[in-house]
């Protein structure tokens, strides 16, 4: 698996970089390098030059915004969102220069021709009033994809929000296929770009609307019990039809919307908390947004309607025997559902808990412990503010953080270590454990924020 992984990371990766590659050759081609000899020439080949680059980068986002099963295996959610902000900032960025340089470049390089010259490209070039209408819909995304902005918004919110980049891509792009001479000046161009736009549109349809209404048709799913954890943490049990067939591993997570409560329409991720055994299902959620505190009301038989199974903090990432788990607060979930369904031996696996005054599932891994020899240890305490991974309550005698690591796990460097949990703490963890030996290759993180 982790072969095969690597295989698509490579082959991802360098389908790209072609492309990127190929829509430059074009544009030298084209005369790129010969245009820029005048002002208003220059303009125009600069334009054209970071408009094709950011068509290529504004499919690419459509691609990692799709859902792709082969992506999200070989990546995993956290990758996948970093390289999906910073092609989106980059394309968007290029989006912006395409158009300031185009349109000083048709107005002969006089910036007090640029005004009109905007309306008019706008009015009497094909395509142009759809672009104005998907460049709105972009800023709006991009906006509000600005930490400063997330941290005003709810996550239901900002993930309707989210969903105008679609909208934004499919206006802001067809214009350059009905008049851009770099997309219809020869035939090798033409099958490039309708191809490109193909896979990307035929991938959002496929995974993103078809695949889901037949799975949740297939499996009609359904709450059985809502069970209190402790203080504003609860479980939902869910059954269904041939539940096997979901492809659900231990470890991953789900986009669940219930029936019948306001804001249905919008889904939340919420990760498996035991491993999947083909004929129910388990979520754990903490009441930390308006979605999540309303599943406390759900009642038995209520339809919940799913997107996923997402995420690659699963098996199919070790590398190792041994095993290390970490999870903060509710982040525990997704760790208890491998600390289940993972295979190790007696005494291989081993998972830190950092919890502020109730631990999650304690009578559970009790029970993980005595029947399969995981070694379970608290870590009690609320979070510190001096850069530290360790709870408050947490008495290492005055160790630092990488000592400590040490002093619990003398074989690091021969496991595989699974992190989940909120980003600073993630963060600080993921550090201390490189700098404390680990290989990179075998940190699996996954972090709760949006």
């Amino acid at each position: 698996m982790s072969r095969r992984d690597e295989l698509a990371r490579s082959l991802a990766g360098s389908t790209l970089w072609l492309s990127l590659i190929l829509v430059t050759y074009w544009w030298l081609t084209g005369g790129g390098i010969q245009d820029l000899g005048t002002w208003s020439g220059g303009l125009d080949s600069l334009g054209r030059l970071t408009g094709l680059v950011a068509s290529v980068l504004l499919l690419a986002q459509v691609l990692l915004m799709a859902r792709l099963p082969v992506l999200e295996r070989a990546f995993g959610q956290d990758r996948l969102a970093r390289i999906h902000r910073l092609v989106g900032f980059t394309s968007f960025n290029l989006m912006l220069a395409h158009i300031v340089l185009i349109t000083w470049g048709y107005a002969i390089g006089r910036v007090t021709a640029v005004p009109s010259t905007l309306w008019n490209l706008v009015v009497d070039y094909p395509g142009m009033l759809l672009a104005v209408g998907g460049t709105v819909a972009l800023v709006m995304v991009v906006v509000t994809s600005i930490k400063a902005s997330r941290r005003r918004l709810r996550y239901e919110s900002w993930h309707l929000l989210h969903l105008y980049a679609y909208l934004g891509v499919g206006l802001a792009l067809p214009h350059q296929l009905w008049t851009g001479t770099d997309f219809t000046s020869s035939p090798g161009r033409t099958v490039f770009w309708w191809t490109a736009w193909g896979v990307a549109a035929g991938s959002v349809l496929v995974w993103r609307v078809v695949l889901p209404v037949w799975r949740n048709l297939r499996h009609d799913l359904r709450v059985t019990s809502v069970v209190p954890e402790g203080p504003g943490t609860w479980s939902v049990y869910l059954t269904g039809k041939r539940l096997h067939a979901l492809g659900a591993e231990a470890g991953q997570f789900l986009g669940w919307r219930f029936l019948g409560r306001p804001g249905w329409t919008r889904a939340n991720p919420y990760s498996l908390s035991a491993a999947p055994d083909g004929r129910s299902l388990r979520i754990t959620v903490a009441g930390a947004g308006d979605g999540s505190a309303a599943v406390a009301g759900l009642r038995p038989g209520t339809r919940a309607l799913v997107e996923g199974p997402f995420g690659r903090l699963t098996d199919r990432a070790r590398t190792q025997r041994r095993v290390a788990y970490f999870g903060a607060g509710v982040g525990l979930t997704p760790l208890r559902a491998l600390a289940e369904g993972a295979p190790y031996g007696w005494g291989e696996a081993i998972l830190f808990h950092r919890y502020t005054d109730h631990p999650l599932f304690r009578d559970e891994l009790d029970v993980l412990a005595r029947e399969r020899g995981l070694q379970v240890v608290g870590l009690p305490g609320r979070r510190r503010y001096d850069g530290s991974w360790l709870g408050t309550g947490t008495d290492v005698g005055g160790a630092d953080d990488v000592a400590v690591l040490r002093g619990w796990l003398p074989d690091l460097a021969a496991r595989d270590v699974y992190v989940c949990g909120p980003p600073a703490w993630a963060d600080a963890l993921a550090a201390s454990l490189l700098d404390a030996g680990l290989p990179e290759r075998q940190l699996h993180l996954e972090i709760f924020a949006w």
